[in-house]
This record gives structure tokens, C-alpha cells and sequence, in this order.
């Protein structure tokens, strides 16, 4: 199931619940990555409640949003950063991004190994990518009310052996969204403390969605996802005819003479 762009905004800038998630993998995304500084950087699915950090230090930001989702412009305030493009076809050169985070994105998509190949051809080697993604045994992928019961979740195991198969180098395998997805102030008044702890017991695999950070490391097989030159269609050209081959009529017939029984 494809999410929409609009609910997506709504939840994360107008509800409580939204905000604290948003707070909490933004608060990760900056612990793996402290210093952006020079970089080119893009965001795909509905990246971008975690890309602001990084729109004054890095070099470049850009927010890839699938079409099956939908666009909205981004920042609201200032010039667009954000582009509509297809799933497995993004309008970026190949090794021309140091950084990618993917949130909303793998769960949703109808061919997770090609988008892994696109992912893989646009980052230069040894760039890092954060996958975040909905943990299968986690409350956020049970409960409806937050985008992360939509979509495939993912087991520990399901997601690193997808990356590894697809060009990616597993770095860190993590965890976040500790808090119950509750949208109750008085459960939210403790959201920023059960993530703290829950930070420091990630082995237990508690958390409502994985935190994958993984490292480019070597061409993509190409199993889901094959780039291949585009020949054009010569519908002028006429119809070549298959050689040794000629119209009947020529060989003796007329081309008016018709059988007679």
C-alpha cells in the first residue's frame, strides 16, 4: 500500500504523536551523521521532517518523492528542494550523492530490489545510506493511526540480507521509536525519555521501526533493476523486408491477378 503525501504532513506537523517521531529520528539521523558539512544529500518516500538539519551545511538537498505517494513543495518557506520522479528511475546523476535517507520508501514499494539498485547507483562509493523502516515485531507496525502500519514491515535479518544482496555494507543496525504510538499528551510527556532508554537496550529490538545505516561498497548485481540504452522507435523508416524474401506478384503473378478456383 502506497502512502499519501498529504497524510503523511498531516501527521507529522500537526499531531503530537508525529512530532515526537519526527523529534526522535531526526535526533538518530544526526547521531550517525554529526557533521554534514559539504555534502550532497538526498531524502526518499517522505524524508524530509529529517532533512532540515541539513539544508544550511550541506552543499546540496534534495527530496525524491515517488509518484504512487505524491509531492508537496519543501521547505514551505523557502525555494523548493523537493521532485516528483518514478520509484526506480530518479532524475539523479550516478555516484553524485554522499548521503541518502529513505523513510517510507522500501515498505511501500512494488520492487524493493530495484530501488535498492537506484539507491546503490546514485551514491558515490563509500557513500552511507539510513534505511528506516517498520519493525515487524515493533507497536508501530501493529497499531493503525501512523504511517508505519501501512506498507511491509521488516525483521532485522530481512532487511540486512536484502541490503548486503544489493551492494550495501551493514554499518549499524539499530533501532528507534521506543515511546508507545499513543497520541496522548501524557504518554508523549515521556516519549523523549523511553527513547533515551530504549536507545541504550536496542539489542532487544523493541523499537516501532529499524535504523539501518549501511555503506555503498561495490557495483549493484543488477538483479531488480537494469539500466540499458534506449534505441528509438524508427516508425518512419519503413518495413524491412526479411532477406531472401520477395512479394509473391514478382515472381511471376500479377499483383491484380487473383485465383481462380
Amino acid at each position: 500500500m502506497h502512502h499519501d503525501v498529504i497524510a503523511l504532513r498531516d501527521f507529522y506537523y500537526t499531531t503530537s504523536l508525529g512530532r515526537a517521531a519526527q523529534k526522535a529520528l531526526r535526533d538518530h539521523c544526526q547521531a550517525c551523521w554529526p557533521d554534514m558539512t559539504g555534502k550532497d544529500v538526498a531524502g526518499f518516500g517522505f524524508a524530509v521532517p529529517l532533512l532540515r538539519p541539513w539544508l544550511a551545511p550541506a552543499r546540496r538537498v534534495i527530496a525524491l518523492m515517488p509518484a504512487q505517494q505524491g509531492v508537496m513543495h519543501w521547505p514551505a518557506e523557502a525555494a523548493n528542494h523537493s521532485v516528483l520522479t518514478e520509484e526506480t528511475n530518479w532524475p539523479l546523476a550516478t555516484d553524485s550523492i554522499d548521503r541518502l535517507v529513505m523513510l517510507h520508501g522500501l515498505e511501500a514499494c512494488d520492487r524493493p530490489a530495484a530501488l535498492l539498485e537506484e539507491a546503490a547507483r546514485v551514491l558515490r562509493m563509500g557513500g552511507e545510506a539510513l534505511f528506516i523502516l517498520p519493525n515487524r515485531t515493533g507497536l508501530w507496525a501493529r497499531l493503525d493511526g501512523t504511517p508505519f502500519a501501512q506498507g511491509r514491515p521488516y525483521s532485522s535479518g530481512q532487511i540486512v540480507a536484502l541490503l548486503r544482496d544489493h551492494g550495501f555494507q551493514v554499518l549499524d543496525n539499530g533501532g528507534a521509536l521506543f515511546f508507545p504510538p499513543r497520541d496522548n499528551r501524557r504518554w508523549l510527556r515521556w516519549a523523549m525519555w523511553l527513547e533515551s532508554l530504549g536507545q541504550r537496550m536496542v539489542r532487544l529490538r523493541a523499537g516501532g521501526v529499524l535504523v539501518v545505516r549501511a555503506r555503498r561498497t561495490e557495483e549493484s548485481p543488477g538483479n531488480g533493476l537494469t539500466i540499458k540504452a534506449r534505441r528509438p522507435l524508427r516508425i518512419l523508416d519503413g518495413v524491412t523486408q526479411p532477406a531472401g524474401t520477395r512479394p509473391a506478384w514478382r515472381d511471376g503473378g500479377s499483383p491484380n491477378r487473383r485465383s481462380r478456383g
